[in-house]
């Protein structure tokens, strides 16, 4: 009941107790503080909160009272009166933002003031400030302060089957009268924007799982397919995301049945099963500035919009309407709505924020964000140097833009380093803003297949070849190998 000025401690204890609380400590803004696990007679209670990514503070248990004392006293910055006057606060808040955009290239002007405001003010009281305009000055002398600050704005707290009433509506209600509208041989695609740390995309893989269980008993049943792409602006959620690691305690999120069928155990807590992670793609991206995914059947955006504002709200909605084939579903949390929007979707279950896409004329609204800041750019000074040129290196270069197949060079997140060759009939830039994706450029009819070959290729870590893929371009189709 105390939101933002919650407060969880943790000391020495067995098990994993208490880190159900300290989620709901951090959803709403609060800190944590626990006991060094080193200096703890048992270290489990204390060292789960840490594995977890939910500690603000650690240190010895004899120095957390001095800790928090001095939290308590220097956080409230926004809601002690008289503490800042409105015009500096305003200004100081500014710098902040432009920081974190010149640093990270995104841009939090359209996430609420509130969120923003706490989210400042705990690491101000964390670091013992007494006014904003020295935190200003220590982010400027701190770039790891200016990461950490960042994550803080991302808020990557979920977990699996987030209200579990709404997850059973999206089973027995929306996903029946969806699968009865698809054909069986056909994949269905799915969206799951700010998926953190992976338990929503899951969650989903695993549903979806069940129901084709629940389903009338008939030999076709399992021949539905899902692919789930789950994207995130935070690199390092993604990347445990991908792991599909969780720690002991998702017992309390995920039955007893579910954590048999769905999860391996290891010595660190719960890995999920192969034939569920297969089901799901995760990959980077800014769900303002980036192209959308499309052609969806469902799409799960839960507990985003509450930190956004009405104004961002009402331009994504219209997009997630674009993404979505007719009769596609979407998923909200229990806490958002579609605000307003009667035209683009109708209701399946309005209680558990269920909606089904409508069909309408409207085109999709381009969503106006300001323009971040790049996170490396070429100085003005630099000085271009230009290589020395002999015959041989450019017979070379003739002979393999010639002779040698198209080839695409990418980062391990599909970003494209180089291209060689003519590879117009494998990817083509995508209408927006410009984004060096590869499956973001790939053509209809490669995405879903490559982004599975991909990462069957990363995991492997040997060549995956595509043969006959039938892609579409201008207008017809051709038959590719890659």
């Amino acid at each position: 009941d105390q939101q933002e000025h919650s407060i969880g401690v943790i000391l020495s204890g067995m098990g994993t107790d208490g880190t159900l609380g300290l989620r709901a400590i951090k959803e709403k803004g609060g800190s944590v503080f626990v006991q060094l696990p080193e200096s703890a007679k048992f270290d489990g209670m204390p060292r789960s909160a840490v594995d977890a990514g939910l500690a603000d503070v650690i240190s010895a248990v004899e120095e957390l009272p001095a800790n928090i004392n001095a939290y308590i006293h220097h956080a409230p910055l926004f809601t002690k009166p008289n503490m800042l006057d409105e015009d500096q606060s305003k200004s100081s808040i500014e710098k902040v933002m432009l920081i974190l955009r010149s640093q990270t290239g995104h841009d939090f002007s359209l996430y609420k003031k509130t969120t923003i405001h706490r989210r400042i003010e705990r690491r101000i009281g964390l670091h013992h400030m007494d006014n904003i305009a020295a935190y200003v000055r220590f982010l400027r002398e701190n770039p790891q302060e200016v990461e950490l600050l960042f994550n803080e704005l991302l808020i990557g707290v979920t977990n699996f089957f987030r209200d579990p009433a709404a997850w059973e509506s999206l089973k027995t209600e929306a996903l029946p009268k969806l699968l009865a509208k698809r054909t069986p041989e056909q994949t269905l695609r799915a969206w799951v924007p700010a998926c953190s740390t992976g338990e929503e995309a899951y969650s989903l893989a695993m549903l979806f799982e069940e129901a084709l269980d629940s389903l009338k008993p008939h030999k076709t049943t399992k021949k539905y397919k899902l692919q789930i792409f789950a994207t995130d602006l935070d690199l390092h959620a993604v990347e445990r995301a991908r792991a599909g690691v969780y720690p002991p305690n998702i017992s309390a999120d995920v039955s007893p049945e579910r954590l048999r069928r769905f999860f391996v155990k290891d010595e660190r807590g719960y890995r999920v099963s192969k034939s569920i992670r297969e089901m799901v793609i995760f990959a980077p991206q800014n769900i303002i500035m980036d192209p959308p995914f499309t052609k969806l059947d469902l799409l799960t955006c839960r507990n985003l919009f509450i930190y956004l504002t009405s104004e961002l709200q009402k331009k994504l909605l219209p997009l997630f309407h674009y993404s979505l084939k007719p009769d596609g579903i979407l998923f909200l949390g229990t806490s958002e709505t579609i605000s307003g929007l009667d035209d683009l979707f109708a209701p399946v279950d309005v209680k558990m924020r269920l909606y089904r896409r409508l069909e309408t004329g409207q085109p999709a609204q381009a969503v106006e964000f300001p323009t971040a800041f790049s996170k490396a750019r070429l100085s003005a000074s630099a000085k271009l140097i230009k290589p020395s040129v002999n015959i041989q290196s450019l017979a070379d270069s003739l002979l393999l833009q010639t002779y040698s197949p198209a080839a695409v060079m990418t980062n391990e997140n599909g970003d494209i380093l180089y291209i060689s060759g003519r590879t117009g009939k494998y990817i083509e830039a995508a209408a927006g803003k410009a984004n060096w994706n590869i499956f973001v450029m790939a053509r209809e009819g490669l995405r879903y297949e490559l982004s599975g070959a991909f990462q069957k290729a990363l995991r492997q870590k040997e060549t995956v070849t595509l043969k006959d893929l039938v892609v579409g371009t201008n207008g017809g189709t051709q038959t590719i190998n890659v």
